[in-house]
């Protein structure tokens, strides 16, 4: 029986496994993102984290520690030095899972794991959504249309608005045109 035993073995010896999940986590430090099956994701969701919780320290001590389990200095380099500070405010939480549906060959469950700060779509929407201001087409309208109007009523004002605005506008190319400045200098 495996009663509280909470490690998921991916079908490997404890060497291969950790070997396995330094290798992942190097990866993911270095590209920021990689694609795997959503077991691997979450073993390496868990792996991950206390690196990137150790890397706020930056101690020779939690430097040789980070090496110690990644064994690859160009990441330690990258994790100390730019991933360290842009998470130095969030309190945990460093990476993300999103699934992206099921692999062909054998059906495994695939996502990719990325870290949090650096995708720049997601950070980007939410700039972009909080810039944007609302306008209306006629300075006039908002009083016109009051919340005790029904529907039918709010759609047909609009369109009559619509349509004042085009004869407006075909009334100012109309006078705009060279005809309508000799008719208007003849009379």
């Amino acid at each position: 029986m495996r009663h509280n035993k909470k490690n998921n073995h991916l079908g490997r010896k404890a060497a291969h496994r950790d070997a396995m999940l330094s290798n992942m986590a190097t990866s993911l430090i270095m590209h920021k993102r990689i694609f795997t099956i959503v077991p691997k994701a979450k073993e390496l969701r868990k792996f991950v984290e206390p690196i990137i919780t150790k890397s706020k320290e930056d101690t020779t001590s939690s430097r040789r520690h980070v090496f110690s389990i990644l064994q690859n200095k160009f990441a330690v380099t990258e994790l100390f030095q730019n991933i360290s500070q842009k998470v130095a405010d969030r309190p945990g939480g460093y990476t993300r899972i999103i699934k992206t549906g099921y692999r062909l060959g054998d059906n495994a469950a695939m996502c990719f794991i990325e870290l949090v700060d650096y995708n720049e779509n997601m950070l980007g929407d939410g700039a972009a959504k909080k810039a944007k201001t609302r306008r209306s087409r006629r300075k006039g309208s908002g009083a016109a249309a009051t919340a005790t109007e029904p529907k039918a009523a709010k759609s047909a004002a609009k369109k009559a608005d619509e349509v004042v605005e085009e004869v407006q506008q075909s009334e100012a190319t109309a006078s705009d045109t060279p005809v309508a400045e000799e008719s208007a200098a003849q009379e």
